[in-house]
């Protein structure tokens, strides 16, 4: 149990702001959700095609580490976008090789440009320079949780 005042405020400032950050993030995701069903994609379905859109082609491995999760994490969602016609799966030895195809590569040029406005009006409330002190403040954060 935490005795001193000064610290026990502090405890709570820290936990107020990982919980206005928890919020934010999750509302932003759900904005993004509803944003995506346009195209029927979910955010993690556009993150896997904005990855294989740019880095293009690149194996399941590279796929996976980009979107920092496992490789077997991204094999149903590989299958399922395979099935819609937005990817292909090139086996090359030992490698499958992730491409957009046709429709993947339409599909990423209409929606890439529509999802960053949407992602970007979600700090329009707050100024150019707040825009920047916040990623500052952010990036400090981001250094922090790496052991750096």
């Amino acid at each position: 149990m935490i005795k001193d005042p000064g610290k026990l405020q502090e405890i709570r400032l820290g936990l107020l702001l990982w919980f206005r950050l928890a919020r934010f993030y999750n509302g932003s995701n759900r904005l993004s959700n509803q944003h995506l069903k346009k195209w029927g994609l979910s955010i993690a379905q556009f993150d896997l095609l904005v990855q294989v859109g740019v880095h293009q082609p690149l194996s399941q491995q590279e796929l996976a580490d980009k979107l920092l999760v496992s490789k077997g994490n991204i094999t149903q969602m590989l299958v399922k976008m395979e099935k819609s016609g937005l990817i292909e799966r090139k086996q090359e030895w030992r490698t499958k090789h992730i491409s957009l195809t046709a429709a993947g590569q339409q599909l990423y040029e209409e929606v890439v440009p529509e999802q960053e406005q949407f992602q970007a009006s979600q700090f329009k409330t707050l100024n150019k320079e707040e825009q920047k002190q916040l990623l500052g403040l952010l990036k400090k954060l981001q250094h922090n949780t790496k052991g750096e």
